[in-house]
């Protein structure tokens, strides 16, 4: 049967308890239990090399933060100098680094230039009460695990690992894709220099971006006329109707007009049976006859007494038998 052997060290203003406990479930209980019992926020700290900080990274420090009610979370993260030497290359800057903890809003205080392994004069310069990591044995600076003191004080919070991202996989997919990347950046105007690129492999970046251009401009054209056939085939098929439509009105309406029932054979017929009734009967003379015109083509000159014919009143027969007779023995000797 295992011990649980627990030590408590009384409240202040350093607290920092102190204990052994082989049941994660009991430790995290006790921790609570504490907790409850200081009037301060426990101080948690979380260190790291937080290199092309990610959700994994940020997941671990939410972790951190919720371990309790009242937490105050402390960020320790490692310097270039340090990282080399025991870690390797980093991808972006120990700058770059503090300033992406210090915009993540689980993080309370960002500590530069973290130590690699934790000393007891670092925990109590920083007042921390517990550590928070994930629970794998970090092998490191000649030791297999670099927090194994820490375990064993009773300080180590475990923490749970994101699975599929880390800073290592996403190294891992630039060093794969590496020359789509370069190529990408030739494009965008850094040099073959900047990039570490070799004279011939610029070359075939830019040869290899020219082909794509290529490409992309034939698959434009492509598209294009692709939309133009469409086009065309969709005005066609509409042209198509319409003359379908207008044929259809044409011949509706030459039936109409010439068709066995057509109007055009019942104007024809009306109009037969017009002239047939008018043959049959027709219209009697008119009761005035117009008056005759004389010619004058012999006489330029018309007698005044054309102009001015001698008045004869009609009411007397005598005297319109004796104005015929003059016109008649005037006409004789014309003649």
């Amino acid at each position: 049967m295992n011990v649980i052997q627990l030590s408590f060290s009384p409240p202040s203003p350093s607290f920092s308890p102190l204990f052994i406990c082989h049941y994660p479930s009991l430790y995290l209980l006790c921790t609570l239990c504490l907790s409850s019992t200081v009037d301060r926020p426990v101080r948690v700290y979380a260190d790291g090399i937080f290199d092309l900080f990610h959700s994994g990274h940020a997941r671990a420090l939410m972790q951190a933060k919720n371990l309790f009610p009242n937490a105050y979370l402390i960020v320790g993260v490692c310097s270039d100098e340090l990282t080399h030497k025991y870690k390797g290359f980093t991808v972006m800057t120990e700058d770059e680094r503090y300033e992406a903890l210090r915009h993540c809003r689980y993080v309370d205080e960002v500590v530069r230039d973290a130590p690699w392994t934790l000393t007891q004069d670092f925990l109590e310069k920083h007042k921390i009460d517990f550590v928070a990591h994930d629970d794998i044995p970090y092998s490191s600076a000649g030791t297999e695990d670099v927090y194994k003191h820490i375990k064993e004080a009773g300080m180590f919070v475990p923490t749970q690992r994101t699975e599929g991202i880390s800073t290592s996989d996403l190294i891992t997919r630039i060093v794969r894709d590496y020359d789509l990347y370069a190529r990408r950046n030739l494009q965008r105007g850094y040099t073959a220099k900047e990039l570490n690129v070799s004279f011939i492999n610029e070359k075939k970046y830019r040869l290899q971006n020219q082909v794509d251009r290529m490409k992309e401009k034939v698959k434009t054209v492509e598209e294009k006329s692709k939309h133009f056939v469409y086009r065309v085939e969709e005005k066609s098929h509409d042209l198509i109707q319409k003359w379908e439509e207008k044929s259809r009105e044409f011949i509706g309406n030459f039936l109409e007009l010439f068709g066995p029932d057509g109007t055009w054979k019942q104007v024809f017929s009306e109009r037969s049976g017009r002239m047939i009734s008018y043959a049959l009967s027709p219209h009697g003379s008119p009761s005035n006859s117009p008056p005759r015109q004389l010619s004058l083509s012999r006489s330029p000159s018309p007698p005044s007494r054309w102009l001015h014919p001698r008045p004869a009143s009609p009411s007397s027969p005598k005297g319109a038998s004796a104005s015929f007779s003059s016109m008649s023995e005037e006409d004789e000797n014309e003649k």
